[in-house]
């Protein structure tokens, strides 16, 4: 049976690639996308999230807007990578199908309490707080989460917003907060895992070789997406952050890291946002996520290339 998953995101052109690698893959069925202001302001990324789901071939599934701003702070944006609309690159139509009128908040609480126990997966790859929101509004939904597999945090590498926070834990701490604290598996993709998916030439030429709509788009957002990072890290190719995702689970033996307690910084000066991530089990605070180190990176661009080239 399909594993049946949300996807709360703020696209971004990586998100667009972790939800078409969704949206192809039969394994997952997934019951909706929930959008959050992120990359870009919520107007951008849920109108973004729907031409996406169009250029998968997938008008019917259902995107719900959500929250507009981070729990207690203004929001912060990256327009700066992901260029003014969030997905520079392509030139995708306006989308036709509709936004749902159901809040995302609403929904997840909604759809968790509808299904068995156990069998929705959450996979957040934007800030967190319509999570976070869900979680504060209606408690009981946290032991009906099957998982929370999400892309955030860094710990060997760095930080990609500050020295030491990622963009995704950054924009919203305390609601990454709520989500580590609340006693749900979580498995994390932190920088230290995407910084090793780069976005080389020859594995977008594996997009170029696929002669499809998707396949053509996939090449704009990813040679878009990738002149920052390179301009940045002086790399061969871009982070691709998000389908590690999906590709978690879609093959997560192309993943490896160990068990760790995480906790989030929201109050200092110099750290907010970090993921301080009990790597050597030093502290002795309980284990709370499942956090990869290491990736099959031609595998993953590989899983990516065959599932996207079926669209």
């Amino acid at each position: 049976m399909a594993r049946k998953i949300i996807i709360d995101t703020d696209p971004g052109q990586d998100d667009a690639l972790a939800i078409l690698l969704a949206l192809a893959s039969p394994e997952l069925d997934v019951l909706g996308l929930t959008v959050v202001a992120g990359n870009v302001p919520l107007a951008l990324t849920q109108k973004n999230a729907r031409k996406i789901c169009e250029l998968a071939g997938k008008p019917e599934t259902k995107v719900y807007a959500g929250a507009a701003q981070p729990l207690m702070r203004p929001l912060v944006t990256a327009e700066h990578v992901h260029g003014r609309t969030g997905l520079d690159g392509p030139d995708l139509p306006e989308p036709q199908m509709p936004l749902q009128p159901q809040h995302a908040v609403d929904f997840i609480i909604e759809t968790l309490m509808r299904e068995e126990p156990g069998s929705v997966t959450l996979c957040p790859i934007g800030p967190l707080t319509n999570i976070a929101m869900a979680l504060i509004r209606a408690p009981e939904i946290a032991p009906r989460i099957r998982e929370i597999v999400l892309m955030g945090g860094a710990f060997f590498e760095g930080g990609n917003i500050t020295p030491t926070a990622e963009f995704n834990i950054y924009v919203d701490p305390e609601a990454a907060k709520v989500v580590f604290a609340a006693g749900i598996p979580i498995v994390v993709m932190p920088l230290d895992v995407t910084h090793k998916a780069l976005t080389k030439a020859e594995r977008i030429d594996l997009f170029r070789a696929m002669c499809t709509k998707p396949g053509d788009a996939c090449v704009a957002l990813l040679e878009f997406f990738e002149r920052f990072d390179e301009a940045k890290y002086g790399s061969d190719g871009g982070p691709l952050h998000d389908p590690n995702v999906i590709a978690y689970l879609l093959k997560p033996d192309l993943y490896s890291g160990r068990t760790c307690n995480v906790e989030i910084e929201t109050q200092s000066e110099l750290t907010l946002g970090m993921t301080v991530i009990d790597w050597w089990g030093v502290t002795g605070r309980p284990k709370n996520a499942l956090v990869m180190r290491d990736v099959d990176h031609d595998g993953f661009f590989a899983l990516l290339a065959e599932r996207i080239g079926t669209l």
